[in-house]
């Protein structure tokens, strides 16, 4: 009987905790940098001729980002045909160390390689809807104007006009991410000219205590490892400019493993007090009355 009862108690508390499973399984995560401005236009493209563009993002717990958001510029008439979406982190993680020296700095830019990546149809999918024809960026970095040092600064290649256009992707194999600091990187290859992903104010979302924000950056094939800072290298200026770049991440939090052993822990504990309390219980309806003796089955 009592071993029954003991299963039963077990089995009563494991069900009570099943809504603190999903509540910490299922918690909300979610960044943005907030609407585009009119101030700097990246282009961001895949394959040969690649060039990247990164802005950053925390987390500060392990978490499954599974959609994201940017908004670019498009010209008019073209078609995407491709998306990648690649994750960094910060140097000198997955870096060389020293670095080559070809720019004036690393500190804070995004590592030499991806730490994730998924592209259209083999880990993401992605829609696109239209926010403004004729739109105009004050100042762009577009193909050919990245250089290594000394000669990085170029005050950038000037205004643009495109269709202000935002891309919606959803992660089907979702990114499982350690709590750190990240770079959001996202690539579009056009049937026809060049994707130019769009700044957003600076300061943007608040980052957590301990977190700067940090500028965006940029690369291409020349200059790979090393990165650029949008505002402060290429555009330059007393004082420089700092952006960020136009971007969401949201997903779920994923509990930490001491989370699931403290968890486990509360299984192990009520499922032995239902224990002892059935027990108790059976010993209780057993008792013989005053001066008599119990009969057992």
């Amino acid at each position: 009987m009592s071993r029954t009862h003991a299963k039963l108690a077990i089995s009563v508390a494991l069900i009570g905790l099943l809504p603190a499973v999903s509540v910490a399984a299922e918690t909300p995560f979610s960044f943005s940098t907030g609407n585009p401005d009119d101030l700097m236009a990246t282009a961001s493209r895949p394959g040969g001729g690649e060039i990247e563009s990164a802005d950053d993002f925390v987390l500060t717990h392990s978490t499954s980002i599974t959609s994201a958001t940017f908004t670019g510029l498009l010209p008019p008439g073209a078609s995407p045909v491709n998306v990648v979406v690649e994750i960094y982190r910060v140097f000198p993680l997955d870096s060389t160390v020293p670095p080559s020296g070809n720019v004036p700095s690393r500190v804070n830019s995004p590592s030499d390689v991806a730490f994730e990546e998924r592209d259209n149809g083999t880990g993401l999918s992605f829609s696109t809807s239209l926010v403004m024809a004729n739109f105009v960026a004050a100042n762009s970095v577009q193909p050919g104007g990245i250089h290594a040092d000394p000669n990085f600064h170029t005050g950038g290649n000037g205004q643009v006009t495109g269709d202000e256009v935002e891309f919606s992707v959803n992660f089907t194999t979702p990114f499982l991410l350690p709590a750190d600091h990240y770079f959001f990187v996202p690539q579009v290859q056009l049937d026809d000219g060049d994707f130019l992903w769009l700044s957003a104010p600076k300061p943007g979302t608040p980052f957590p205590p301990g977190f700067t924000d940090l500028q965006s950056w940029t690369r291409d094939e020349m200059l790979d490892p090393d990165w650029l800072r949008v505002g402060q290298d290429i555009v330059g200026g007393e004082p420089f400019p700092t952006f960020n770049a136009a971007f969401s991440v949201s997903g779920v939090l994923v509990p930490e493993p001491s989370t699931w052993a403290l968890m486990l822990l509360g299984f192990a504990g009520l499922g032995f007090a239902g224990y002892r309390q059935a027990r108790k219980a059976a010993l209780q309806a057993h008792e013989p009355p005053e001066g008599g003796i119990a009969a057992f089955e």
